[in-house]
């Protein structure tokens, strides 16, 4: 087997020094422009790779960041992860990317694993509110920057959606189509994006008819038809139906469909997120749209500039505001 190449190869391949080597790989400023041409040509001639555990123990971090979200298998996660993994390649880090499934046991797991590997940074949509285990992180000296969460002090930044506007705005669309009695199916209400979004709805129902809440145990297309079901045993179906997300919502519109009840001429439903998905269900879904790539990129520049301009870095909490996509499954 060919032994790997170091950085003594490198440097008589160029003609300089070993120090001027690693110079130009970690201290590129302190050589000339035409000494660095000769060493990078001859690393990309060689083929050399730096150790990057070696300039991790020097540095004291590595230059990957990680990103902890909650469903991974929610197509609103995967556009959030390209949006970080756009600005982390164009900045020169790596992401790894972990799925707490909502288990803060296991959010607490992947947040040491994180640490152990020194990330330079997190990215986090927390599975609660308590921000203890956020604290520890930082710490470390370990930048945190939570996403599709508002942050609630000054010295956190956050970059977030205004769930509570988009509550009110999916129901103000079913009430301005007719609706009079209103469902909303739901994952966990101690997730705070379930929350909000109930009390938006609430909010746009004034108090004149009262919400009729399904809550499920998970926000998936299952647990959406498993809602239709039990609320088509209950009796009398709402004229329309709010999910909270669009994998609850294309759950219900198979439920609905196959128990022959027909969207929207029977009952209007909506989801939220605008997943791709959506547009091409069987009856195309209106939603609630966020910028979910655009979420991605602004959390991780946030967190790179807090990371390289600790000095000078101001904190920030963003919130953008969502838009209604008007579809088929609504009147």
């Amino acid at each position: 087997m060919q032994s790997p190449v170091g950085i003594r190869d490198v440097a008589q391949r160029a003609g300089v020094s070993p120090g001027t080597v690693s110079n130009v790989l970690n201290r590129p400023e302190k050589v000339s422009a035409e000494t660095r041409a000769k060493v990078e040509a001859a690393v990309r001639e060689l083929g050399f790779v730096r150790h990057g555990s070696a300039s991790t123990l020097r540095a004291g971090h590595s230059k990957t960041i990680g990103l902890s979200v909650i469903d991974i298998g929610n197509p609103f996660f995967t556009d959030v992860t390209a949006g970080v993994e756009e600005v982390a390649s164009e900045l020169g880090y790596a992401v790894i990317l972990c799925n707490s499934a909502g288990s803060r046991t296991k959010e607490e797991r992947n947040l040491l694993v994180l640490a152990e590997q020194r990330v330079r940074g997190v990215l986090i949509t927390p599975s609660d509110e308590d921000p203890t285990r956020l604290d520890r992180l930082r710490e470390r000296g370990i930048s945190v920057v939570l996403v599709d969460h508002p942050a609630h002090r000054p010295d956190q930044c956050s970059v977030a959606v205004n769930d509570i506007v988009g509550g009110t705005t999916a129901v103000n669309h079913l009430r301005a189509g007719g609706a009079t009695s209103i469902g909303y199916v739901t994952g966990p209400l101690t997730i705070r994006q379930c929350i909000d979004r109930r009390t938006g709805a609430e909010r746009a129902l004034g108090g004149a008819v009262p919400l009729r809440v399904t809550e499920m145990p998970a926000m998936t297309p299952r647990a959406g038809q498993e809602a239709a079901a039990k609320m088509i045993a209950e009796g009398e179906l709402p004229d329309a139906i709010f999910c909270a997300n669009d994998l609850l919502a294309l759950g219900v519109l198979r439920g609905l469909m196959h128990a022959g009840i027909r969207v929207p001429e029977d009952v209007a439903l909506i989801g939220y997120d605008d997943i791709d998905f959506v547009a091409a269900s069987a009856v195309s879904l209106s939603s609630i749209r966020q910028p979910t790539h655009q979420l991605g990129r602004v959390a991780t520049e946030l967190l790179l500039d807090e990371c390289d301009h600790p000095g000078t870095h101001a904190h920030q909490q963003i919130m953008f505001q969502p838009e209604l996509v008007v579809r088929e499954s609504t009147r």
